[in-house]
């Protein structure tokens, strides 16, 4: 297994991976392969720029050339909230979990956050039904600051968001 920045050279293989989760665990994420299909491949390209200083970037896992899981890194621009990223997207293959995969492209982010002057604090969101997320993130550090209640609506559903974060350092 190693583990790099997606470039645009990976975009289709990114779209298709990501596509393909929302597909089968739609209860993982806030957006939908309805409203992410129809997005042109151009914007799949912009999120995996190899821009020397993106707003977000993602890491991807690779297994014999074969991409399984995916985490993405969002920098905050605005001049009182840059010293925040966000960590989003982390997902994996069902095959590939229990690996120390996903604990992987966790600590690359946080490297990555780390090696960004004026990073601080990563920041993210995780569905509060997900146990196994909510456990790998409180032992890479994060720490709940707050459950925002009715935070999605599936079907006729609700659903609760834990916030959580972390330093960098």
């Amino acid at each position: 297994m190693h583990i790099s920045r997606l470039t645009p050279a990976h975009a289709a293989a990114y779209r298709a991976f990501m596509l393909q989760t929302y597909a089968d665990e739609p209860e993982g994420f806030t957006a939908t392969v309805a409203e992410r299909a129809p997005l042109p491949l151009a914007w799949w390209t912009a999120r995996v720029s190899d821009e020397p200083d993106p707003a977000e970037l993602v890491y991807g896992a690779f297994v014999d050339a074969r991409l399984v899981g995916v985490a993405g890194l969002r920098f905050e621009r605005r001049e009182r909230t840059r010293h925040k990223a966000s960590l989003f997207g982390l997902c994996m293959l069902p095959s590939f979990r229990g690996q120390g995969i996903a604990r992987a492209l966790v600590e690359q982010v946080l490297t990555q956050a780390r090696s960004t002057p004026g990073t601080c604090v990563v920041q993210l969101k995780v569905m509060a039904s997900n146990v196994p997320a909510l456990q790998l993130y409180e032992s890479c550090g994060f720490r709940p600051y707050g459950t925002e209640p009715y935070a999605i609506k599936m079907d006729e559903a609700f659903v609760s968001v834990v916030h959580m974060w972390r330093t960098v350092d």
